[in-house]
């Protein structure tokens, strides 16, 4: 009874759109994420792609990118790696035509012939070990590195030829290559102009970057020598829209062509109007609520499972985001390698969060802080867990911040609790742990909670070694029953990734990750 309540309640607070999206349906949503050129008009060629885009980006540098927002302006447009997925999330050949494990420790890649960098270097090996130096050297400091410290050495054969030796078997190396921190930067600007790749990126992708005013606008030029199909459009213009209503609005007026990050707020409206069409994927990653277990009373594992057992997820998923993605238990979707099916949920139980808060010494609750960035639907939901905590005594307040005053403060311990997400880039479990879990990668990298358990550490390690797919899966398994039971982030939802087009934007689609997939986009 007492849930019954509560999810009307929430309903009536924050939405005022349908229960159920009835699977997102109507001809203008497909679940593969994609929209298609009807037979009736063949896709023209040229003119500008305008995308009105939620966030802006922080950094266009794949070493120092610390989210997939950012990433999502400029990879697999303006930069490439070795390897990249397809539509069904198999690897395919981009830069390498071909690959092979050698013996556990070597990697052997062959390189794409006739590819040129924006800046007219021509891609050989010798880009690929470059670009792996430089985000392995002390000295750049990039808080990428991590992702790639199994790497010993990347070794020339020839022009067109590489091994990857490794410091240890790393089960997981395609999905980190072909991740954005994979991407191949021009050896050239490397040595010419490092310090300026966070604003001037320089790849071999369909498109180059142009210009770049940042929280406004960023314009990407077609690669007329690009070595692959060349893109149907002649320029894409990025346009920062923060407001929710205000991107949809500019679809509907044909101001602009695609919007992501489409809220659940609108679905209804995007469903209804003849205007527009819905593009929805499902994706790897999961929306969560942080602790930041170095600072009072956080850093009390009998605190945050108080917290677990006091938020009603459920009602979140249902009254907040409307149904788009499903109830998680772990921070790893069920899509993710690794995913551990198996796991008992916190019950919703005001009456055992009490006690916990009793026994940690809180017995009258306390008083505490949330951040979250500017998103409504986020926002929403701190309202929500507002309301939930305040009946175990639970004195929360909310802090709103533009996404990059966001980063800025989780990414520097600032915070107590915080409403984040962790969208998987990669498809692996490693991803998720190493970069959300392990104690070097604590702030920017991703360890937003600063957790550091050295059992936890040592899994992760143990992890990435392992080469036999079961043995694997079964030490994430015991990672993910370690971190139900510590709770450094709260699971809430999986996410579905969702964004709106026009009508006459035919080659859309969105990837797993949540990347807008450009280059075969035509405007009839």
């Amino acid at each position: 009874m007492k849930k019954t309540r509560m999810v009307g309640s929430l309903l009536a607070l924050t939405l005022t759109v349908s229960v159920a999206l009835t699977g997102c349906g109507g001809a203008s949503t497909e679940q593969s994420g994609s929209t298609n050129t009807t037979s009736a008009e063949a896709p023209k060629e040229g003119g500008t792609l305008i995308v009105a885009r939620k966030a802006h980006a922080n950094n266009l540098d794949p070493h120092f990118i610390s989210n997939i927002p950012s990433a999502n302006y400029v990879y697999g447009k303006v930069y490439e790696s070795l390897v990249s997925r397809d539509k069904n999330g198999e690897y395919k050949p981009t830069l390498a035509t071909e690959w092979k494990r050698l013996d556990d420790l070597t990697w052997e890649f062959k390189l794409r012939e006739g590819v040129t960098f924006h800046d007219g270097t021509p891609f050989t090996a010798d880009a690929v070990k470059k670009t792996f130096e430089r985000v392995l050297d002390p000295k750049v400091a990039s808080p990428r590195a991590s992702n790639f410290s199994m790497i010993k050495e990347i070794k020339i054969v020839d022009d067109k030829t590489v091994h990857f030796v490794l410091e240890y078997p790393f089960a997981p190396l395609l999905s980190i290559l072909a991740s954005s921190e994979g991407s191949i930067i021009s050896p050239k600007a490397i040595a010419e102009h490092s310090d300026t790749l966070a604003k001037q990126p320089v790849g071999t992708g369909p498109f180059k970057f142009t210009s770049w005013a940042p929280g406004q606008d960023m314009k990407l030029a077609k690669n007329d020598t690009y070595w692959g199909e060349k893109p149907k459009v002649d320029e894409v213009l990025y346009k920062v829209v923060p407001e929710d209503t205000t991107r949809v609005a500019m679809i509907e007026a044909g101001e602009a062509h695609i919007g992501d990050q489409l809220p659940v707020t609108e679905v209804e409206r995007a469903q209804a109007s003849p205007a527009m069409n819905m593009v929805r994927a499902e994706g790897l990653g999961v929306d969560y609520i942080g602790f930041n277990v170095q600072k009072k009373p956080f850093d009390d594992v009998r605190v945050r499972q108080a917290v677990a057992h006091a938020i009603e997820k459920q009602a979140i998923v249902q009254g907040v985001y409307n149904n788009v993605g499903t109830q998680a238990v772990s921070s790893m979707s069920p899509k993710v390698i690794g995913y551990n099916p198996n796991l008992q949920d916190y019950s919703y139980d005001v009456n055992a969060a009490k006690a916990l808060l009793a026994e940690a010494g809180y017995p009258n609750g306390f008083k505490t802080s949330i951040v979250t960035d500017d998103r409504k639907e986020r926002m929403n939901v701190a309202e929500v867990i507002q309301s939930q905590l305040k009946g175990i005594g639970i004195d929360l307040e909310i802090k709103v911040m533009e996404y990059g005053a966001y980063l800025e403060h989780t990414d520097n311990g600032e915070h107590a609790m915080f409403i984040g997400g962790w969208g998987n880039a990669t498809g692996d479990g490693d991803y998720n742990q190493y970069n959300v879990f392990h104690s070097t990668s604590k702030g920017s990298a991703g360890n937003m909670a600063f957790y550091n358990n050295p059992e936890v550490d040592k899994l992760i390690e143990e992890g990435r070694r392992e080469k036999d797919a079961q043995k694997r899966n079964e030490i994430y398994a015991k990672l993910q029953e370690i971190e139900l039971k510590e709770v450094p982030i709260l699971p809430i939802r999986t996410i579905d990734h969702v964004a709106v087009t026009s009508k006459n934007v035919n080659g859309f689609w969105l990837s797993p990750v949540g990347y807008l997939m450009l280059d075969e986009v035509s405007i009839n």
